[in-house]
């Protein structure tokens, strides 16, 4: 049953959708940006060294000195640095025995230095000295998590990405089964409970245990607010509601900026970052369902609820027997599918003529590089050299500009050039920091070029992706792409990882990615402006045919007005119109006693005796209808 029918006469964007877009929907999108990221700051690694027991007076006195006298210097990020994981193998306590004055200090610090290059050293022995001044407490800093044990941050974020993956696989189940409301709410309550969890935990462990399920709900938590505000508004407010939803996880991105440069102790932002969508539990009285599924599950008391609520506050009127019809519409349309027999498409589908795979290909890989880059961009922020809250500050900032101009040119330009102008710009300014990689400015300069890059194709994949499958198999290949393209969050943790040993390395390896998705792009059909492929074999003609002229053309025409005769200009009774889709003229008889559908002389039909010529052909499948 189609609900876009129904919103022209309830309000397909009135205050009702509008309110709940903007106090319940907009906000419902923030746990998840958040939740993705703070790990980044749980886990923060700051500038450490071999901790010294004999120079911790020293070091009260001059950190500086002590590291001179027990740390040696080694060549990274392009320059000479206090070795991280060694230090010198030396007596410090004899070394110490005749120093009593500053003067003392400063010629034991020149006779050491002159002997440092030389001199052997070891592991750390007695832990490790950190620097406070950007954190008060991460767990690196708590349970020591550096040197040989640096990949367990790491890991711990590839255990988060895993988390996604099988909480988003579930999440749709559980979304389309027992309703987009509840899923909601069970999806807040374990991101809620695992993160107010995590600032108790006592070892790593545990809180990679905790971590991996708050990791359950992302990005899963996403679709509700996302679903909602597509559902309960007309087609043409669509594009709307997903635009605002992208800049309010962008918005969500610069304010959780905020929140982590104001909490800098671990175990408090993992509060300050889930006790406040504690309050999102009042939602529950406010949130409805989607009517859209409830009218598919065949629950036309609780969608006529909503329904009229939403006629109420929108100042619209419904008439008394409205659902009625709706309801009669649902049996009619039930009873013509029993009749028909329906083909189950399987995943397998997508694969087996060369054109659709083809673009299955092509659509998967470059879904797969855009969730790589964008999640890989945004983690990388933090380590990429100055202020890492400014830096994750902008990584969410310079998104909104992007809605600006992406829009109109997709409308301009089309979906396939935009989206391939917008991964290889943001491709080759990723590339283009190996030849500025000791400028840290102008390192984040590209790196913001790039961030808007992926941003910009992160909006327009979607959309292409769901005009290119036919629509037998678009829910299928909407989600075998984006289950692939959550392989993404999970090995792109290690390709950051490798980036502190080269700082670009991680940069050069997305930029990689997004030049080559870019290019792939141009190998699929443009897709605006065109009829939306409906079966396989139109699938499969879409774009069979392209040839070099094809692939390069840009602003595609429009492909024909419809005709005035065919478009329609009203809303008619739902069940009218169902029956009219179905049964072509149909002819009113009467079955008569002791008659057969045949007889001309049958008696004048009275409303409840009238069916369809087509329908009374078989006399005991016959079905009443009442056309009120």
């Amino acid at each position: 049953m189609d609900l876009d029918a129904i919103l022209p006469d309830v309000g397909e964007f009135g205050s009702y959708q509008q309110l709940l877009l903007w106090f319940v929907l907009l906000p419902g999108v923030l746990p998840c940006g958040f939740h993705a990221y703070n790990q980044l700051f749980m886990a923060a690694r700051p500038e450490h060294w071999c901790r010294v027991p004999e120079l911790d007076a020293v070091a009260n006195f001059s950190v500086d000195l002590a590291r001179n006298l027990s740390i040696p210097l080694e060549f990274r990020d392009g320059a000479l640095r206090y070795s991280q994981c060694q230090m010198f193998d030396r007596n410090y306590s004899s070394m110490l025995v005749n120093v009593e004055t500053e003067e003392d200090l400063d010629r034991l610090e020149q006779q050491v230095s002159a002997s440092n290059l030389s001199h052997s050293t070891v592991a750390c022995v007695h832990g490790w000295n950190f620097d406070y001044t950007q954190y008060a407490t991460t767990i690196v800093t708590e349970w020591d998590l550096v040197c040989d044990r640096d990949f367990y941050t790491t890991l711990a974020l590839v255990l988060l990405g895993v988390g996604g993956l099988i909480g988003n696989y579930i999440f749709g189940y559980v979304q389309d089964s027992i309703g987009r409301r509840p899923a909601f709410f069970i999806y807040l309550f374990i991101e809620c409970f695992f993160g107010i969890a995590t600032a108790f935990a006592q070892d790593f462990v545990t809180w990679s245990i905790f971590r991996f399920g708050v990791g359950f709900t992302v990005p899963a938590i996403l679709g509700t607010p996302y679903v909602l505000a597509i559902e309960l508004v007309g087609p043409a407010r669509r594009t709307t509601c997903t635009v605002l939803t992208n800049i309010a996880y962008s918005i969500g991105l610069v304010v959780l900026s905020g929140v982590v440069f104001l909490v800098r102790d671990w175990r408090q932002l993992a509060l300050a970052t889930s006790i406040p969508f504690l309050s999102f539990f009042l939602y529950w009285w406010v949130l409805p369902e989607s009517p859209r599924w409830l009218l598919a599950r065949g629950r036309f008391e609780e969608a006529e609820k909503i329904l009229k609520k939403m006629a109420r506050v929108n100042g619209k009127s419904l008439p008394a027997n409205y659902m009625v019809q709706l309801k009669r519409k649902y049996q009619v349309e039930r009873y013509v599918q029993q009749k028909e027999k329906h083909r189950h498409y399987g995943v397998l589908d997508l694969f087996r003529t060369p054109n659709l795979r083809r673009k299955t290909f092509i659509i998967t890989f470059i879904w797969f590089t855009n969730t790589s880059v964008y999640v890989g961009l945004s983690y990388y922020a933090p380590v990429l050299g100055g202020d890492e809250f400014l830096n994750f500050f902008l990584a969410g900032a310079v998104e909104l500009p992007t809605y600006v101009f992406l829009w109109p040119a997709m409308d301009c330009w089309g979906r396939r050039w935009t989206l391939c102008l917008s991964m290889v710009i943001g491709g080759v300014a990723c590339l283009a920091t190996f030849l500025v990689q000791h400028d840290t400015g102008v390192t984040l300069v590209l790196y913001c070029v790039g961030k808007m890059g992926i941003s910009s194709s992160f909006v327009v994949l979607p959309l292409m992706a769901s005009e290119l499958y036919p629509t037998v198999v678009r829910g299928l290949g909407m989600s075998t792409s984006s289950v692939v393209g959550m392989l993404g969050p999970i090995f792109i943790p290690l390709v950051v990882y490798l980036g502190e040993e080269m700082l670009v390395l991680p940069l050069i390896v997305m930029g990689t990615l997004l030049v080559a998705g870019g290019t792939c792009s141009l190998l699929l059909p443009e897709t605006l402006n065109q009829h939306l492929p409906q079966s396989l074999e139109d699938g499969e003609k879409f774009g069979k045919d392209l040839g070099w002229r094809d692939l390069t053309a840009c602003c595609p025409s429009r492909v024909g007005d419809v005709a005035p005769e065919d478009k329609h200009t009203s809303i008619e009774s739902p069940l009218r119109s169902l029956i009219q889709h179905h049964i072509k003229e149909p002819k009113p008889v009467t079955i008569v006693k002791g008659t057969t559908p045949e007889t001309p002389e049958a008696t004048t039909p009275t409303p409840t005796e009238t069916i369809s010529e087509s329908v009374a052909d078989n006399p005991e499948e016959t079905m009443r209808i009442t056309v009120v």
